[in-house]
Protein backbone atom coordinates (compact mmCIF):
# COMPACT_ATOMS: atom_id res chain seq x y z
CA UNK A 1 0.00 0.00 0.00
CA UNK A 2 1.19 3.48 -0.84
CA UNK A 3 1.47 6.34 1.62
CA UNK A 4 -0.92 9.21 0.94
CA UNK A 5 0.19 12.64 2.06
CA UNK A 6 -2.73 14.81 3.19
CA UNK A 7 -2.26 18.53 2.56
CA UNK A 8 -4.27 21.54 3.64
CA UNK A 9 -6.02 23.39 0.83
CA UNK A 10 -6.29 26.58 2.89
CA UNK A 11 -4.29 28.44 5.55
CA UNK A 12 -5.70 28.32 9.05
CA UNK A 13 -5.35 27.30 12.68
CA UNK A 14 -5.91 23.70 13.81
CA UNK A 15 -8.86 23.73 16.24
CA UNK A 16 -9.46 19.97 16.57
CA UNK A 17 -8.10 16.64 15.43
CA UNK A 18 -10.83 14.20 14.45
CA UNK A 19 -8.77 11.09 13.56
CA UNK A 20 -5.85 9.43 15.33
CA UNK A 21 -3.06 7.16 14.06
CA UNK A 22 -4.47 3.68 13.50
CA UNK A 23 -8.00 4.93 12.69
CA UNK A 24 -9.67 3.66 9.53
CA UNK A 25 -11.24 6.50 7.55
CA UNK A 26 -13.40 6.68 4.45
CA UNK A 27 -12.92 9.16 1.63
CA UNK A 28 -14.16 12.60 2.72
CA UNK A 29 -14.14 11.75 6.46
CA UNK A 30 -12.73 14.71 8.42
CA UNK A 31 -9.18 14.25 9.69
CA UNK A 32 -8.93 17.64 11.37
CA UNK A 33 -10.74 20.95 11.59
CA UNK A 34 -9.17 24.29 10.69
CA UNK A 35 -10.39 27.75 11.60
CA UNK A 36 -9.99 30.12 8.69
CA UNK A 37 -11.65 33.53 8.35
CA UNK A 38 -13.83 32.74 11.42
CA UNK A 39 -15.18 29.55 9.77
CA UNK A 40 -14.46 25.95 10.70
CA UNK A 41 -13.26 24.01 7.66
CA UNK A 42 -12.61 20.24 7.70
CA UNK A 43 -9.54 18.73 6.11
CA UNK A 44 -10.92 15.49 4.70
CA UNK A 45 -9.36 12.14 3.83
CA UNK A 46 -8.63 12.07 0.09
CA UNK A 47 -9.31 8.30 -0.07
CA UNK A 48 -10.29 5.31 2.05
CA UNK A 49 -7.43 4.16 4.26
CA UNK A 50 -5.72 4.14 7.63
CA UNK A 51 -4.20 7.14 9.40
CA UNK A 52 -0.49 6.52 9.93
CA UNK A 53 0.56 9.86 11.40
CA UNK A 54 -0.87 13.26 12.30
CA UNK A 55 1.77 15.93 11.66
CA UNK A 56 0.11 18.91 13.40
CA UNK A 57 -1.27 19.71 16.84
CA UNK A 58 -4.25 21.73 18.06
CA UNK A 59 -3.25 25.40 18.00
CA UNK A 60 -0.80 25.07 15.10
CA UNK A 61 -1.08 27.63 12.31
CA UNK A 62 -0.64 26.07 8.89
CA UNK A 63 -0.32 27.38 5.36
CA UNK A 64 -1.94 26.25 2.14
CA UNK A 65 -0.15 23.12 0.92
CA UNK A 66 1.26 22.13 4.31
CA UNK A 67 1.27 18.39 4.94
CA UNK A 68 -0.98 17.64 7.92
CA UNK A 69 -1.23 13.84 7.95
CA UNK A 70 0.01 10.64 6.36
CA UNK A 71 -2.37 7.82 5.45
CA UNK A 72 -2.06 4.36 4.00
CA UNK A 73 -4.46 3.86 1.13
Amino acid sequence: MAAIRVESEIPGKVVSIEAQPGDQVAEDDPILILESMKMEIPVAAPADGKILEILVAVGDSISEGDEVAVMEG
